[in-house]
Order: structure tokens, then C-alpha cells, then sequence
């Protein structure tokens, strides 16, 4: 019994419990917030797995699209047996779904190796192993987009850099003469049905912005008489 005058001390375990609760719920506090950026990046990831930058390239033999990404289990062998460091895994932040391997032609296009090792190394199909000739590839379409800065079709020089490096030459780029402005010009063309998407010809094409670029086949021919003429 606490005597006269004496203050009134509140049991330990009332201000145990009270200090509880203010850690519980500045702990729960943060949380929420910790929640709320994993929901958003995972929002974004999500966005990112359904969608495939215009310029990124799957190896040869890729699924078409939604089944290459339900077998790649990300384990990077293709990229590991690339010999030429051509494929890359995509990293968090770039517009190609997170550890599947692709590559841009304008950086390092593909050499087309007869034995294709990334097909031989991807242990789920995610790359078919069907594909036995490289010849038959196809990881995208070469489109002719330089109307207004290649230097054959504008009449400005000789240049036959894509129809030289193209590995299948002669087949899936010519060089067809016509008439532009009272004026005779080359003009690069792509036959689709040759073309394996390598990339060799937007690498080597020598026009500051690549005058001609490889494009995921399914974008490339949304434009029938486009894709026909020009890619």
C-alpha cells in the first residue's frame, strides 16, 4: 500500500506495454511503405515481362515470345557458350523481362556460328534445339528505315556496307537500282523470306542512326507492303 504523499508509480509492465505498442506500430508503419514499393516494382516488372523492347533481340531458335518466356528459367548458359559475348541477361530497369537473354545489333549483332552453342547449351527448349541450320533462323526481319540519310538511296555515295556484311548475300539483302529525283540510286533491300535477323547489317551500316535496323519479325511485318518492299 503506498503511503500518504508518495507518487503513484505505474507498473513495469504498463510501460513495457505502452513502449510495445509505439515499436509495433512504427514497425507496422514501415512495413506498409516497404510494401508499397515491392507492390509498384513488381507492378513495373510485371509491365516489363509482357512487353519486349522494339530493338532487343532473342537468340536464334528463340519460342515465339510468351513460350520462350514460360521455359527460359534465366540460367544464362546461352549466354555463358555465346563465343562472340553477343547475348546479355537483362537487368532490372532495362524494357526486356529480367535475366533473359537477348542482344542489340547495333552493339555486337550475331555471327551466325554453324554450331550454334546457345541452342546447344539452353537446357529447357526455350531455345529449339530443331534448329540445326543457322541459316533457318530467325530472330527477327532487317527493315530499311534510312529514307532520309542512306547514302545509296540518297544518291550521296556508293555504299554497300549492309548488303557486304549480310551472311546470307545476295539472298536476303540486294541492291536494286531505280530512279529517284531524275537520278539513278541503289536502294538496300531486304527479302524476308532469306533474312535471319542477325544484325550484321545494322551493325556495319555506317550512317550515324542505323539506316537500316533489325526488328522483331511481328513488328516488322505489321506493314505488309512495307515489310515486302523495304524489310
Amino acid at each position: 500500500m503506498a503511503l500518504e504523499g508518495e507518487k503513484k508509480r505505474w507498473p513495469a509492465t504498463a510501460v513495457l506495454s505502452a513502449t510495445t505498442r509505439r515499436g509495433a506500430l512504427a514497425r507496422l508503419g514501415r512495413l506498409l511503405i516497404a510494401a508499397v514499393a515491392v507492390g509498384a516494382a513488381l507492378a513495373d516488372y510485371g509491365r516489363r515481362g509482357r512487353a519486349l523492347a522494339a530493338t532487343a533481340i532473342r537468340p536464334p531458335g528463340a519460342l515465339p515470345e510468351p513460350k520462350f518466356l514460360a521455359a527460359c528459367v534465366r540460367c544464362g548458359l546461352c549466354v555463358r557458350d555465346c563465343p562472340y559475348d553477343t547475348l546479355r541477361l537483362a537487368e532490372m530497369g532495362e524494357p526486356v523481362p529480367v535475366g533473359t537473354p537477348f542482344f542489340l545489333a547495333r552493339d555486337i549483332p550475331c555471327e551466325m556460328c554453324e554450331d550454334i552453342p546457345c541452342v546447344k547449351a539452353c537446357p529447357t527448349g526455350a531455345l529449339d534445339p530443331a534448329l540445326t541450320d543457322i541459316k533457318a533462323a530467325d530472330m527477327g526481319l532487317a527493315v530499311f528505315v534510312g529514307v532520309d540519310r542512306c547514302y545509296s538511296f540518297n544518291g550521296i555515295g556508293a555504299c554497300r556496307a549492309c548488303f557486304i556484311a549480310c551472311p546470307v548475300k545476295g539472298e536476303a539483302i540486294t541492291m536494286e537500282l531505280l530512279v529517284k529525283d531524275g537520278r539513278s540510286v541503289f536502294l538496300p533491300t531486304v527479302h524476308a523470306e532469306a533474312c535471319t535477323g542477325c544484325g550484321k547489317c545494322e551493325k556495319d551500316c555506317i550512317t550515324e542512326e542505323a539506316s537500316i535496323k533489325v526488328l522483331p519479325r511481328r513488328l516488322a511485318q505489321t506493314d505488309t507492303g512495307l515489310a515486302g518492299r523495304y524489310g
